[in-house]
């Protein structure tokens, strides 16, 4: 018998139609409940309908607003293939994202039901110094990229003692291809600031900041819910303390993500980095001790007080404990969030869980536009922060991003050069003028004008910026340059000295070519060419053609092709 109808609705269903689909089923069932849910992790098979029933549960991929899709899900027809978190449970332990799309996010009676706020009350019987020892022995470290013992950061907070003491919740997620501190705002809120007010418990914080980027709208809808939720029922009252909760919006600067530089905005100045020491948890935000973890360092903690340290602990490597979430995305089968648990290869999240092609993947980019790029070869490597440093990648926040064989690992590089460079503050010379001379170069081999000085260049000049910056960003950014440089260096001598990209991915070193004994004259690629580079006679006029590929993906035979550039 079904029990009600859940509709994944966070920002991966949106975008594919979950909010048709669940104005559909809202109108068509009248006999059961259908709720609105997060995402379990499964991005690339939304709109995603589970029917929970008296015994289990059903799931349904890609629904659509349909009478046909309406009678399979009330009649509990067959279950379509899921992948991973129903093949994997052997590897798979899922512990931060337990409750990610299987509650209702906003609900703070659900969320209760399901074990919330349990582990504040047990962290509230116990003594602060005491809790704080409880999160050093779990070994959780900083999610958000440096790694740094969390435990060890709440402790130098508790043991100030001051009056006003901040904690800030960084949830300034600005990778691109990262979206895993976005999924569990908008899938567990509550789950957030239960970390926080534990942490809070513990370090003796007055005041709570989030700071989270102003483009998660429906993150800062369940945050600012679940938050109304506490004040109302006073759970923000902590033996006698009422603990201040503020969100604030981020205006989309990358470099805020920097912990000083968020402090910076917090305060309303610019967002910019200073020198340290001092540190925050001395002289954070204005003025007062302050420690920042990211969004799942703190759903790490509800976790830690309820298994207790040890049992938290025989999870992952000895470095390196606990799960982490990764957001899986690029040129793999199944895109979305997984969890797993720390020393899992590169190869088991790339090909088992991501369903990747074994021999189709060059390359994996680890850690956001910051983040090293490892090769194929190097994916028997655990996942963890000491092994991905040793290969000249961070583990960063949490973003993966598949790069397969038909992928330039030059144009990759200045791809994420770019966006760094553009981000940069400007505050230090290494950053700001170092960042933008790798570009330049980088721009300069993938339009096939690059010389070996270029390379030499490239090497030199990136680890003095990584020594040079004042910040993480200006200190990480050269790594995809490196990396590629380390592991790829045949593709930059086949742009320097034969001026060919072996991808066929820089527009300037390819042209269209088309196959006229393949080619049955439908005109399409004509029709379709936006600057009409493609006469009438089936002709590519090369130097009008931008190389957009409109051409080769409307070819219903495919006769249109890239090719080296001939030359004259």
């Amino acid at each position: 018998m079904i029990k009600r109808i859940k509709v994944g609705t966070a920002s991966c269903g949106i975008a594919a139609g979950a909010d048709e689909v669940y104005d559909y089923l809202s109108k068509n069932v009248t006999d059961h409940d259908v709720v609105e849910v997060g995402c379990i992790g499964h991005c690339y098979a939304e709109p995603l309908v589970e029917v929970e029933t008296e015994d289990r549960s059903y799931f349904f991929e890609n629904v659509e607003p349909t009478e046909e899709d309406l009678k399979n899900i009330l009649d509990v027809g067959e279950e379509k293939r899921l992948t991973f978190r129903k093949e994997r449970k052997d590897k798979e332990l899922l512990k931060v994202s337990r409750l990610a799309g299987r509650i209702v996010p906003t609900s703070l009676q659900e969320y209760k039901e399901n074990g919330g706020y349990q582990a504040l009350e047990k962290a509230l019987e116990m003594d602060p110094d005491n809790v704080v020892e409880e999160v050093k022995n779990s070994g959780l470290r900083g999610r958000g990229g440096g790694g740094f013992p969390t435990g060890i950061k709440w402790g130098l907070l508790a043991a100030k003692e001051d009056e006003t003491k901040i904690l800030i919740c960084n949830a300034d997620e600005g990778d691109p291809g990262a979206f895993m501190d976005k999924s569990l705002m908008e899938c567990v809120p509550h789950q957030v600031m239960e970390g926080m007010l534990i942490a809070a418990h513990a370090t003796g914080a007055s005041e709570v900041f989030i700071y989270v980027r102003a483009e998660y709208p429906r993150a800062i809808e369940h945050l600012t819910t679940a938050i109304d939720q506490i004040i109302e029922n006073k759970i923000n009252v902590l033996n006698g303390k009422e603990i201040g909760i503020q969100v604030k919006e981020g205006a989309g600067a990358f470099v805020c993500g920097e912990e000083t530089a968020m402090i910076h905005s917090l305060e309303g100045k610019r967002g910019m980095p200073r020198f340290r020491p001092p540190y925050p948890t001395d002289d954070g935000y204005k003025g007062h001790p302050t420690v920042i973890n990211n969004v799942e360092s703190y759903a790490n903690v509800p976790v830690i007080i309820s298994e207790g340290a040890d049992e938290y602990s025989k999870v992952g490597t000895e470095g390196s404990k606990g799960t982490k979430l990764f957001a899986l995305a690029g040129d793999l089968e199944y895109t979305g969030i997984v969890e797993v648990p720390m020393g899992i290869t590169i190869g088991e999240i790339v090909y088992d869980i991501g369903g990747a092609e074994k021999g189709s993947v060059k390359a994996v980019q680890i850690g956001g536009p910051s983040g090293g790029c490892i090769p194929a070869k190097h994916f028997d490597t655990p996942v963890d922060y000491d092994s991905l440093n040793s290969l000249g990648a961070i583990m960063g926040s949490g973003g993966l991003i598949v790069i397969g064989n038909n992928r330039c690992m030059v144009e990759t590089a200045r791809y994420f050069l770019d966006f760094t460079a553009r981000e940069s503050c400007g505050k230090c010379t290494f950053c700001r003028v170092g960042n933008m001379r790798l570009l330049e170069t980088l721009e300069r081999i993938t339009k096939g004008n690059g010389t070996q000085a270029d390379i030499d260049l490239l090497e030199d000049l990136g680890p003095k910026i990584v020594d040079g910056s004042l910040c993480g960003l200006g200190q990480t950014a050269p790594n995809p340059v490196l990396s590629t440089l380390r592991f790829f260096k045949d593709e930059y001598k086949a742009h320097v000295e034969d001026k060919v990209c072996p991808a066929l991915v820089c527009n300037d070193l390819v042209e269209i070519e088309i196959d006229h004994d393949t080619c049955i004259e439908c005109m399409a690629c004509v029709k379709t060419c936006p600057v009409d580079a493609i006469s009438d006679d089936i002709e590519v006029d090369v130097d009008t053609c931008t190389r957009c590929n409109s051409c080769i993906e409307v070819c219903p035979v495919d006769a249109i092709s890239r090719i080296p550039l001939r030359g004259e």
